[in-house]
């Protein structure tokens, strides 16, 4: 990979060019497996400090809206029954609405699509602040936080610009993706604390408020530079990803693993709770956070080799059963939280590797609407996991239902190992 990319993010490669190649066996980099200079030669790379410092601006509140509108909704109608089903119905919407906006971003470009279409979003929530504090019809918060769907995937949108500038360095976007991972993981866990704290010593409206304007500037920031953003493609004449060689039952297993994360939140709180410490909750989840931030940029120092899924997934399989053995024998919550920080460690491995394989299986000129596709997964997982999970903590137990996250983590396992079958150059 040159140290000069100035002339590289020009956008006259071609679709064929954003995406490098790879083989059944990938380039190995000279020092031994490592990825060539690692982390320091990513952020030495012309541009790419000011958009990944956009794109943490806008991916932060990620982790705050729901939160902040929860507390928002509740504490001014009293009905947390309402705002749950308020911020369920953003997320379906976003579900619904990720894909098509990411084909648009492929079509016309990051900036001329993501920046309109972070303005309607940050439009709606502050329609929603409105609603609320007028006290609107409750028909009218469902409108105002449904247009958040059109939040762009911002993750996706940054790990395009890696796609695009490391293209000829396989093991330098490796690192890359595991960056972006850790980054989701530290949002994850900064975003519900920041709105928690804001909502609290301030008034309910300011997590909404603040949320806003870190997403809009930051996404203002991210999109200015220009330099690192891919090139537009012409109308693709590529086939869906979703029908890719490989690629379903890569999104089945990101469903999957989309309900060991919401499974695993449900759960955590519901035992916290019933252990009369559910302030607690927080802490241990963003403990499980923590082990995946860290896991994701140790994954990133490394240069795996050979067949990597089916591995990541097997060990996510095993460590997920460390929780529901810590709740079943010990009862401790500090047991409980060792066990999740163990826990979290095995997630990002598992997401970086399975992306990498999306990013590799999708048609470059589609590559914003493939990494769409994984986040509808992952919400469909998350939402389908906190349904089964709560129902599992009322109708068994709170220590019995941490075998819900254990059992979506074995489902993830089984369907992962089709993707061999599938494509087994690849996989």
């Amino acid at each position: 990979m040159p140290h000069q990319i100035t002339q590289d993010a020009r956008p006259h490669r071609t679709t064929q060019d954003a995406v490098p190649h790879r083989s059944g066996t990938e380039r190995r980099t000279p020092n031994g497996g490592a990825p060539a200079r690692g982390y320091r030669h990513l952020f030495s790379l012309p541009g790419t400090r000011a958009f990944t410092l956009g794109n943490l601006l806008a991916r932060l509140p990620m982790g705050m809206f729901s939160v902040s509108a929860v507390v928002m909704i509740a504490g001014a109608r009293g009905a947390y029954a309402l705002a749950g089903a308020v911020t369920a119905t953003g997320l379906a919407a976003t579900a619904l609405a990720g894909p098509w906006l990411a084909r648009l971003v492929d079509r016309h470009g990051q900036a001329r699509v993501a920046v309109p279409a972070t303005f309607a979003s940050v439009l709606g929530s502050l329609a929603l602040l409105l609603c609320v504090h007028c006290g609107a019809p409750d028909w009218t918060l469902f409108a105002a936080y449904t247009a958040t769907a059109a939040t762009p995937n911002i993750g996706g949108l940054s790990r395009a610009r890696w796609a695009h500038l490391l293209r000829d360095d396989p093991g330098a976007l490796h690192t890359a993706n595991s960056f972006e991972q850790a980054a989701d993981e530290l949002c994850f866990m900064l975003g519900p604390v920041l709105a928690s704290f804001l909502t609290g010593a301030f008034f309910p409206e300011a997590g909404t408020l603040t949320g806003a304007v870190l997403l809009l500037g930051g996404m203002l920031l991210f999109a200015a530079q220009r330099a690192t953003e891919p090139p537009r493609r012409a109308r693709s004449k590529a086939p869906s990803p979703l029908r890719s060689p490989g690629v379903p039952p890569l999104l089945v297993c990101f469903t999957a693993t989309g309900a060991v994360f919401g499974a695993m939140e449900v759960v955590t709180i519901a035992y916290a709770d019933a252990q009369g410490h559910r302030a607690a909750a927080g802490a241990m989840l963003a403990l499980q956070a923590a082990g995946s931030c860290a896991a994701g940029l140790g994954y990133g120092a490394l240069r795996p080799a050979g067949p990597q899924l089916s591995r990541c997934l097997a060990g996510m399989a095993g460590l997920m059963t460390l929780p529901w053995l810590a709740a079943t024998t010990t009862g401790s919550l500090v047991v409980l939280a060792v066990a999740l920080l163990a826990a979290g460690m095995a997630t990002a491995p598992t997401m970086v590797t399975a992306m990498n394989l999306v990013q590799r299986r999708t048609p470059a000129d589609r590559l914003n609407e493939g990494m769409s596709l994984v986040v509808t997964g992952l919400l469909a997982g998350i939402a389908c996991g906190s349904a089964v999970g709560g129902w599992a903590a009322e109708r068994l137990s709170p220590a019995s239902a941490f075998a819900v996250p254990a059992a979506a983590a074995v489902a993830a396992l089984l369907i992962g190992s089709t993707t061999r079958s599938v494509c087994p150059a690849r996989a």
